[in-house]
């Protein structure tokens, strides 16, 4: 059954912005696309300061709500840190009048122009606001009618943060990681330079051996690791997958399995094979690294994600960057851009150079998403708009 709330003015509209987004936005510039009376989601970014290229933001920012095809309308929502008693007239009128002549030009209804700012909320379009702002209490965000939608605590970092794990986790998986690279190494036939572990293999762990004989079929592994419980992670499998994730061909067959399905990541494996032979990569493979393709599944996504993090978490600090470059891509594959910069920035400080971290954040940096995070089918009920 579909639930519709009503929105009969603009701070029931208010009140239920931080449920349509899952957190409560803090300097930002929240847009609300809408088709007809339903939301189509909402977009989050970071606020411009006032003395930055306003008309240039604001051109950027209606464009990505024009990227939906079935959006004929908007709702842009400043949340600022500012206050009404330091300003002539309502906080950062300036970005949002380039807004409005912006969604104009576009052809974009606007529903409402609204701003939260730290002592009060009002309305851009409403020439009656007064000159200190509406009483935030007007806005009832603990409405019991909106507890339906779930609300995290927290900003919009909030979430982004690694599962707390003890060291004797990370110590038993730091081991597990030893162990899996000593028997790849033995299963190879290479030499180990472990003065530590003869090359004996009756001196490999039998758990490591296994984790290794997995990783022969990598892509059947990855697909089974999405039924895993991340809290749950064995260290030989914790150690599996983040052996998996360091390696960036390994990665982008975790990564491109993760976001379409098995056959794809049997697809990526082979593609590895005859690229290292000189054969060009498939664009139609390569294509969802960059964005493109079809839409992945959300809960699919979800699960990988938590994976990652998990593993991450549990990961020796030094082999870590490859680990978090995947929450990074994964996150940014969601949406969710603001925790992929936090991601990307853990490994950068890391390696510096690390190559796939480098490209989420420079994705972050230019406002780029990926093109299915625009595919937004009109929902039968999220909110019916009544003003």
């Amino acid at each position: 059954m579909t639930t519709i709330f009503q929105a009969a003015t603009a701070a029931d509209f208010l009140a239920l912005v931080p449920r349509l987004a899952g957190f409560s936005p803090t300097r930002s510039l929240v847009l609300v696309p809408f088709a007809g009376n339903r939301t189509l989601g909402v977009m989050r970014l970071d606020l411009p300061d006032d003395h930055d290229d306003v008309e240039r933001f604001a051109s950027t920012f209606v464009g990505l709500v024009c990227r939906i095809a079935t959006a004929d309308a908007l709702a842009p929502v400043v949340y600022t840190d500012a206050t009404f008693g330091e300003t002539d007239g309502l906080p950062h009128d300036r970005l949002m009048s380039a807004l409005l002549t912006r969604a104009d030009i576009c052809g974009l209804e606007v529903r409402d122009a609204l701003c939260v700012a730290a002592d009060g909320w009002g309305s851009y379009l409403d020439p009656t606001c007064p000159d200190e702002g509406r009483g935030l209490a007007e806005l009832r965000l603990d409405r019991a009618e909106l507890t339906e939608l779930p609300l995290r605590s927290g900003d919009q970092t909030g979430g982004a943060a690694l599962p707390l794990v003890d060291l004797v986790e990370k110590e038993r998986v730091g081991r597990a990681l030893h162990d899996l690279s000593h028997a790849v190494s033995m299963l190879r036939h290479e030499t180990w330079a472990d003065p530590d572990s003869p090359d004996d293999p009756a001196r490999v762990d039998p758990r490591a051996l296994a984790a290794a004989e997995a990783l022969d079929d990598l892509p059947l592994l990855l697909e089974d690791a999405l039924d895993w419980d991340p809290a749950g992670l064995d260290p030989f499998q914790a150690a599996a997958l983040g052996w998996s994730l360091m390696r960036p061909a390994l990665r982008d067959i975790a990564l491109t399995q993760w976001c379409r399905d098995l056959d794809a990541g049997d697809e990526a494996a082979e593609a590895q094979v005859r690229w290292q032979e000189g054969e060009e990569y498939p664009a139609a493979l390569a294509s969802s690294m960059w964005g493109e393709g079809p839409r992945p599944d959300p809960d699919r996504l979800a699960r990988a994600l938590e994976l990652a993090r998990r593993v991450a978490a549990v990961m020796p600090r030094a082999d870590r960057p490859g680990v978090l470059a995947a929450c990074a891509w994964l996150s940014w594959a969601s949406g969710r851009s603001t925790h992929a910069a936090g991601y990307a920035e853990a490994a950068l400080a890391i390696e510096p150079e690390h190559g796939l971290s480098q490209i989420v954040m420079t994705f972050v940096t230019n406002a780029h998403l990926p093109e299915w995070v625009f595919e937004r089918p009109v929902p039968r009920g999220t909110l019916t708009r009544v003003i």
